[in-house]
């Protein structure tokens, strides 16, 4: 019995304990490996979608399909003569902006002429008020000195001291000054009241300049929302053509001539001509890797060709964080799966690279030690 049954047990004992010892440490001989190796790698590129900024209608496609571009090469050209339009009524409403500011300043001008008129008239006035006064006193001794004759000669002739033609002498003397000064107080009084209404039409000037000088600033103001509408409308003329941001390869084109479009819609795509490859490793395979290790890059179409590049990023999440909908393991039954976390491998510069497209398949091997 122990000679029949005993190597089996035996042969049974020995592989148990080398597959506990497999599983317990295969993990670890995997991320220990000195080379790590996936064939889930694809050549990637950057494909830029061109849209158009603004709607309206194509009148040219430039490029073909899949034809090679340069930085600022046009490939679509909007019907731009609604846009032209706008941008000339744009220049025009600003030349009318501007003359508006200019004829402000003209009438500015002109109202300060009035004002410094309306000050010379001022002093005038008060230049005749002043002579006037000087008028007045001047003629009040002249007053007093023939109404005091005038009493003199009244009393002399009620004496019998004096003749009757002297007193009307006197008495015309008297009302001769007396008129002369009410005749200077009346210029006075035309005199303070012309300089009172010199004042009036100071101020009121004043006011229709401070008016002008308002006006100026919302005429200035408008001007600048005059020029930044031109400057919109230079925009929107610049979106009705649509170029190459850089240089690459353009895919199927997605619209033609005549075609009407919307703001927002993709017309063709843009595929740059500096590929990458992406590769996906296993979490277990990334122990040791770090970005600067060597990769040797085979390509499936290109079987004859080894590229040669270096670990250019490692993702900071694993594949499955930026799917559109995240596994969440806290819920129901779980299985363990081996998640993948991306690695972005850039190529060293061959003439094999320009053979290459978004999509090829790939298999690489980074060198960890």
């Amino acid at each position: 019995m122990l000679r029949k049954f005993g190597v089996p047990v035996l042969v049974l004992a020995i592989a148990a304990a080398l597959a506990l010892t497999i599983q317990g440490c295969w993990g670890s001989w995997g991320a220990n490996r000195s080379e790590q190796s996936t064939d889930d790698a694809y050549v990637r590129t950057d494909v830029t979608p061109l849209s158009t900024r603004v709607s309206g209608t194509v009148k040219e496609v430039l490029v073909q399909d899949y034809a090679t571009v340069t930085p600022g090469q046009v490939l679509v050209q909007l019907q731009d003569e609604d846009y032209r339009a706008a941008l000339a009524q744009a220049q025009a409403a600003l030349a009318a902006a501007e003359a508006s500011l200019t004829a402000n300043e003209d009438a500015k001008r002109v109202q300060e002429e009035q004002i410094r008129g309306a000050e010379t008239q001022i002093t005038a006035a008060q230049a005749a008020v002043t002579a006037a006064d000087a008028g007045i006193a001047a003629a009040k001794p002249d007053v007093e000195h023939a109404n005091s004759e005038r009493a003199r000669q009244e009393a002399l002739l009620a004496a019998r001291a004096s003749t009757r033609q002297r007193v009307e002498a006197v008495v015309a003397d008297a009302e001769k000054a007396q008129a002369l000064l009410a005749s200077r107080q009346a210029d006075r009084a035309r005199a303070e009241a012309a300089a009172k209404g010199a004042q009036v039409a100071l101020a009121g000037q004043q006011r229709v300049l401070t008016s002008l000088r308002t006006k100026d600033d919302v005429l200035r103001a408008d001007i600048a929302a005059k020029k930044a509408a031109i400057q919109v409308a230079e925009v929107n003329l610049n979106y009705t053509v649509i170029r190459a941001p850089l240089a690459g390869t353009v895919g199927e084109r997605k619209t033609h001539p005549g075609q009407l479009v919307a703001a927002g819609m993709e017309l063709i795509s843009l595929v740059e001509s500096s590929p990458w490859i992406q590769a996906n490793f296993k979490e277990t395979q990334l122990a040791h890797m770090k970005a600067g290790d060597p990769v040797e890059v085979h390509i499936d179409a290109l079987p004859d060709v080894t590229l040669k590049g270096h670990v250019a990023q490692i993702a900071p999440a694993s594949g499955s964080q930026f799917a559109l909908l995240p596994p969440d393991n806290a819920t129901g039954n779980f299985t363990k799966v081996v998640q993948r976390v991306p690695v972005k491998i850039q190529l060293d510069p061959s003439e094999q690279i320009a053979r290459l497209r978004p999509g090829f398949s790939a298999t690489v091997t980074v060198k960890v030690k």
